[in-house]
């Protein structure tokens, strides 16, 4: 490649590096003038499926996780997330009168890693005075989460294998920021998997005997607090 542009006309070989400086420069500057969120949620979770109480948001078990967010925009970041918890449910704690008489209970396992865009209803521009903001925002992607295929045999919940399913998250919340560099929110999130053996309801393997709705998939929920730092060069968003 060398020996070709030596062929070249000398102004058409400096506009080639003129080109290339600018471009380099711009990449620079477009990585750095961004801001970084890592941090931690704190909260709890519970189950809704074929088995336990119906209660959509009801804090059971601790959950506990890391994130990361890139704010791309005043209005929408992307966020990526792990978080885990026990997911627990008891029959005899459900209003269904039916579930209360089978008083099957369960505990599993959850893992999930999670990635997605958040929207922000409001402007939320960090820059470098402090400044109380206060936005509503709205989370959804995708997730891979892992847990432990159950299945009922005497009342009794027991593990058939190590599984992974996708899930889909929506997650409402609120936020504001503490100081310039500290974030605090509040939000509730539902994940929608694409299994049903969570509480062991319809066991992989032909193993035990299926129970409840084989339509519905199981569904679980995390809510609770999250705490992130901002760190990174305060981006202008003036030409946005």
């Amino acid at each position: 490649m060398e020996s070709e542009f030596l062929y070249l006309p000398t102004i058409y070989v400096s506009m080639n590096k003129a080109f290339i400086v600018v471009l380099s420069f711009f990449c620079i500057t477009n990585t750095q003038a961004q801001i970084n969120e890592i941090g931690v949620f704190v909260g709890g979770s519970n189950f809704i499926g074929d088995l336990g109480a119906t209660t959509y948001v009801n804090p059971n078990s601790p959950a506990v996780g890391l994130l990361y967010k890139w704010n791309k925009t005043p209005r929408h970041s992307w966020r990526f997330s792990f978080i885990q918890s026990k997911l627990t449910a008891k029959d005899i704690e459900s209003d269904d009168k039916s579930r209360q008489v089978r008083a099957y209970e369960f505990e599993n396992t959850i893992k999930e890693f999670s990635g997605g865009i958040e929207f922000n209803f409001f402007d939320f521009n960090l820059n470098n005075s402090f400044d109380r903001k206060v936005t509503s925002y709205v989370f959804t992607g995708l997730n891979i989460s892992f847990y432990d295929s159950l299945f009922f045999i005497t009342n009794q919940a027991n593990i058939d294998s190590k599984e992974k399913t996708l899930a889909l998250p929506i997650i409402l919340g609120v936020k504001s920021n503490l100081t310039s560099n500290f974030v605090i929110g509040l939000e509730v999130g539902t994940r929608v998997t694409f299994a049903d053996d969570i509480d062991g309801s319809l066991p992989k393997n032909n193993l035990g005997t299926p129970f409840g709705n084989i339509y519905n998939n199981d569904w679980y929920v995390f809510s609770g607090l999250t705490l992130t730092y901002t760190f990174g060069k305060k981006p202008c968003f003036c030409a946005e």
